[in-house]
């Protein structure tokens, strides 16, 4: 619950702080044991969120709370939550300007990339709400005389999504969505970097009727965040957990959830690859190259991060990206020159700028940017980058685009294979059936022809492959992770024994 005013005008919000605190049961609580913790804003480095800081017990009364609604919601008939749900949507998307205000404050990313989080989030509940008459089983034929057998898809039970802060109102809605469309309950491990936008999430959940323990939001110190996690997938009243955030928490998070035998959907890091081949778009495929690498500052999951480019057209690609990287401020998202925004806070700016440095020493050649200044860098492109290089293999996470240079749609195909991730990728190419053969070769869950890495629809399904994570998100792709698939008969004769 945010306990002080959300401004209408976007002024001064680094004055304003919001008090967050847990929500358990349908009541907004504090922390079992008094605590709280702050997050400040990455540019000025002022406090602007004072939150609860949950307690392992805090951890148990969000499960129990969950675990009591649970019945309930899930006896619930489709159409009603179908109901509840898109009022959910409805309230999300007049919200707009809390949020785009919570997360400037929070993150430093700029309001359009908020506005679009908000969109999509409202779309991803429409869509669960949509879903909720479309979860269904079969009949199977049977051996056995006068036997109905059924697969018959029911509710799990619990729910923990544990979302990260890039794209915090998207990841968040979606950890949750369709679990809830399922017919389960859940739990939210909130961001401990944007408390106050994943709480104005439950707030919203909650005010739009769903019931009291069917959404559940807490938030933790970051030093707690191990311990609360843990706590939350060996509890066994949780069937289901579902995490987005890097490969290396994921694999902790994996590692628990297989040890308690709790099913998990990871959606973890990338390396996207951006494949633009001789007879490419050159115009079209710069314009998506800059927005897939630049937007909210690359730090999205499904970011370009390596251009594997032709040698034929290398020379003009990298002179255009180059030309149009420089145009793309990044800034203080109050103002009005800038187009970027901020990083998360000065560690991943400390980071890139060692890969930076790592690759221009080895032979790369610095096309655009480079600049960096605190939690802010500019839009940055480097030429030449080859697998001696840790910017090669390392996801940066951030407004770093490097160029691979290759000769031929193989070596395209062979660098863009040769990572860890396999989140999102792109080709670009005039000859469409020569694009889709790369495109069904290359290791990855997400691909898109003539268009940018970074895309998301509510309805599509969303995962990856690799060291990306595994399932996927998105409509009726999520049924069958936040379902528990039975089989049940009827005997409609009576039945022959052996003995």
């Amino acid at each position: 619950m945010l306990l002080c005013a959300v401004p209408d005008k976007y002024k001064n919000e680094d004055r304003i702080m919001y008090e967050v605190s847990l929500l358990i049961g349908g009541r907004h609580v504090q922390a079992s044991n008094g605590r709280q913790f702050e997050r400040r804003n990455p540019l000025t480095e002022q406090a602007v969120t004072r939150a609860a800081a949950a307690s392992l017990e805090d951890a148990d009364a969000a499960v129990a709370a969950a675990h009591a609604a649970f019945p309930a919601w899930a006896a619930l008939g489709p159409n009603e939550r179908r109901t509840r749900l898109l009022k959910a949507a409805d309230l999300m998307a007049s919200r707009a300007d809390q949020f785009v205000a919570a997360g400037r404050g929070e993150t430093g990313a700029m309001p359009n990339w908020y506005g679009f989080n908000v969109h999509l989030a409202a779309g991803i509940l429409r869509e669960a709400a949509c879903m909720t008459t479309q979860i269904t089983g079969q009949i199977i034929p049977s051996d056995l005389p006068g036997s109905m057998a059924m697969a018959v898809r029911q509710p799990c039970g619990v729910v923990v999504g544990i979302a990260p802060w890039n794209a915090p109102v998207i990841l968040a809605t979606r950890a949750i969505a369709m679990p809830l469309a399922c017919g389960n309950t859940v739990v939210l491990k909130a961001s401990e970097l944007c408390p106050a936008v994943h709480a104005l999430i439950g707030d919203v959940l909650h005010e739009a009727g769903l019931g009291d323990g069917v959404v559940n939001v807490i938030h933790n110190a970051p030093e707690d965040a191990p311990a609360i996690v843990e706590r939350l997938i060996a509890n066994p009243a949780v069937r289901r957990v579902n995490f987005t955030g890097s490969t290396r928490v994921g694999k902790i998070i994996g590692e628990m959830a297989a040890r308690h035998l709790t099913p998990a959907v990871l959606e973890l890091g990338g390396k996207a690859p951006l494949l633009v081949l001789d007879d490419a778009d050159v115009d079209a495929a710069v314009e998506a190259a800059a927005f897939g690498a630049f937007f909210n500052q690359g730090q999205i999951c499904m970011s370009t991060e390596r251009l594997i480019v032709h040698e034929s057209i290398a020379d003009a690609f990298v002179s255009k990206l180059a030309a149009k990287a420089k145009t793309l401020l990044a800034g203080d998202p109050q103002a009005s020159t800038s187009v970027l925004g901020a990083l998360i806070d000065r560690a991943p700016a400390e980071r890139l700028q060692a890969l930076m440095d790592d690759a221009l020493t080895k032979g790369a050649r610095l096309a655009a940017g480079g600049e960096i200044d605190g939690c802010l860098m500019q839009a940055t492109v480097i030429d030449g980058v080859t697998p001696e290089m840790k910017l090669y293999r390392e996801e940066s996470f951030g407004p770093m685009l490097s160029v691979i240079r290759v000769k031929d749609d193989e070596e395209a195909l062979h660098v863009a294979n040769d990572s860890e991730y396999g989140l999102s990728a792109a080709v670009f190419s005039r000859d469409v059936n020569r694009a889709l053969g790369l495109a069904q070769r290359i290791e990855s869950g997400i691909c898109h022809i003539n268009g940018p890495t970074v895309h998301d629809e509510a309805q599509m399904p969303f995962g990856g492959v690799k060291g990306s994570g595994y399932g996927s998100f998105g409509s009726a792709a999520s049924v069958e992770h936040f379902t528990q698939l039975r089989w049940i008969t009827l005997q409609t004769t009576r039945r022959h024994y052996p003995i």
